[in-house]
C-alpha cells in the first residue's frame, strides 16, 4: 500500500503566508506526512521541520496518499524550494536529485526520427524539465520486452527503447517499481506528447551536505 512506503510529496506550489511563513503545497503520493517530521526537499537539498499540516483549512495529524496538503516549514524561504521539488522523510529513504536515469520509452507521436542528443521537455509528477536522450541502449519489442537491436541509431513512432536520459538541471525522479507516481513521464515536444516512459533505474547524484535548518537539527535531537 502506498501509505507504507517512505514519503514522496511532489510540490505543486510554494506560498508565503504572512504570519505563518513558507507553506509548500502538494499531493502526498506515497507515505505519510506528520507535524514534527523532518523533511528533505530534493533536488533543492534543504532539510527542515514540518510545523503543521493542513487540508481545506483543517489541521491534520497526518497527510495520507491522495491528500492535497499544505504544510508549514521553518527557516526556509519561498525562494529555496519550488514546484517540481519533492519532499520526503529525511530519516527514511530521503529523496535525492538524479544525475541521470534509464527509462523504457515508447514513441507514440513523433513525425521524424529520435536519436541521441534529442532534448525534449519531460513532465514527471510536477516537474517540467528538459532532458537529453543521451544513449539509445536497446530497441525492444513492446509486447515481450525483449531486445531487438542494440544501440539503435534512431527510434520512430511505434518503437520502444531503453534510453539513458540526462536532465538539463537537477530533477527528482524514482524508479516506477518503487514509487510509481514519480517513475512515469510524458515527453513533450511541438506542443504535444510525443512519447511516454517508465523509469527503470536512477543514478542519484551525490548531493553533498545541503542546507539543514536549525529547526531540523533540534527536531533531530528529540
Amino acid at each position: 500500500r502506498p501509505a507504507n512506503k517512505p514519503l514522496r510529496l511532489p510540490l505543486q506550489d510554494v506560498y508565503k503566508i504572512s504570519g505563518i511563513g513558507t507553506v509548500p503545497v502538494g499531493r502526498v503520493e506515497t507515505g505519510v506526512i506528520t507535524p514534527g517530521m523532518v523533511v528533505t526537499f530534493a533536488p533543492a537539498n534543504v532539510t527542515t521541520e514540518v510545523k503543521s499540516v493542513e487540508m481545506h483549512h483543517q489541521q491534520l495529524k497526518e497527510g495520507l496518499p491522495g491528500d492535497n496538503v499544505g504544510f508549514n516549514v521553518k527557516n526556509v524561504s519561498v525562494k529555496e524550494v519550488r514546484r517540481g521539488n519533492v519532499a520526503g522523510d529525511s530519516k527514511n529513504d530521503p529523496p535525492a536529485g538524479a544525475a541521470s536515469f534509464t527509462a523504457q520509452v515508447i514513441v507514440i507521436n513523433h513525425p521524424g526520427q529520435v536519436g541521441a542528443g534529442y532534448a525534449p521537455v519531460l513532465d514527471c509528477h510536477t516537474a517540467h524539465i528538459a532532458c537529453k536522450f543521451a544513449e539509445l541502449q536497446e530497441k525492444i519489442d513492446r509486447r515481450t520486452g525483449k531486445s531487438v537491436e542494440s544501440n539503435p541509431k534512431f527510434i520512430k513512432s511505434g518503437d520502444a527503447a531503453i534510453v539513458k536520459m540526462i536532465p538539463s538541471k537537477p530533477m527528482c525522479v524514482e524508479t516506477f517499481t518503487e514509487y510509481p507516481p514519480l517513475g512515469r513521464f510524458a515527453v513533450r515536444d511541438m506542443r504535444q506528447t510525443v512519447a511516454v516512459g517508465v523509469i527503470k533505474g536512477v543514478d542519484k547524484s551525490a548531493a553533498g551536505a545541503g542546507k539543514v535548518t536549525k529547526a531540523a537539527q533540534k527536531a533531530g535531537k528529540k
